[in-house]
């Protein structure tokens, strides 16, 4: 993340604490933000604040329900009450838990995940754009994944919430385009966190044969390669870029 200045910028990532959410919150620290990390986890929150300001940076650490608007709300006022400003966002936040087939899956279990997939990121957009005015502006990217392009069986409630960030994060962006406020979608595919690794554990699937029959690069991608496509994303030098789809997925969705 070379060359790319965010000093005197305040940065906030939902799902931060772990995975994805914390490597981007590792990646604005590098660059010089002031980073809000907001999760439900409070634990593995402080543990990815500990670790930027172990290397010099400054964080806050805020206990989010992103499904709930009310602790969406709050978190980000006290961000704003704290550091005066918000310039960059990421909408990490999103859960994946195994539904079966399309008939299969609850009504329960359909609400939840988009609840949290993509209600979740229409209520924080709504709260950070309101902040992201009074500071003149400022740039979201909210995370889709290889899943927001291409079906997969029994994951309906998953791709149908992942899809449905292609839509909001095109309107959201057309809407603000006149007012310094950009949004983007970045859409990962096979990579190594801690809620891929868990299915892996569980005999959901093997991550080494998915990726061998799947991702023509032939290898799983890191945390930190996503990372450093939303802080460019999130940065000066993608200036012009709002409304795009940037899939971060070794060619899952070309092949």
């Amino acid at each position: 993340m070379k060359n790319i200045d965010f000093a005197g910028r305040v940065a906030l990532v939902t799902g931060g604490g772990s995975g994805i959410g914390r490597a981007t919150a590792l990646g604005f620290a590098e660059c010089g933000a002031r980073v809000a990390i907001l999760d439900h986890d409070a634990i593995m929150a402080e543990e990815a604040a500990q670790l930027i300001v172990d290397g010099g940076g400054e964080a806050l650490v805020l206990k989010t329900d992103v499904s709930d608007e009310a602790s969406v709300a709050n978190a980000i006022a006290t961000v704003v009450e704290k550091y005066g400003r918000l310039d960059a966002a990421h909408n990490n936040a999103g859960i994946s838990p195994d539904t079966g087939s399309t008939v299969d899956c609850t009504r329960e279990l359909w609400d939840r995940i988009f609840a949290v997939n993509t209600t979740g990121v229409w209520l924080c957009m709504k709260h950070e754009i309101q902040a992201m005015l009074n500071s003149g502006g400022g740039a979201i990217v909210n995370t889709g994944s290889v899943s927001s392009l291409r079906a997969a069986p029994y994951i309906s409630a998953y791709v149908a919430s992942k899809h449905a960030l292609v839509g909001l994060t095109k309107v959201t962006a057309l809407e603000h385009a006149e007012q310094g406020i950009r949004v983007n979608l970045v859409c990962p595919g096979v990579v190594r966190t801690p809620m891929l690794e868990k299915k892996a554990d569980e005999g959901f699937f093997s991550i080494d044969e998915y990726v061998q029959g799947s991702v023509p690069m032939k290898r799983a991608g890191a945390s930190n390669e996503i990372a450093s496509a939303v802080v460019w994303a999130c940065s000066e030098q993608a200036s012009y870029l709002t409304g795009a789809i940037l899939s971060v997925d070794g060619g899952m969705v070309i092949a």
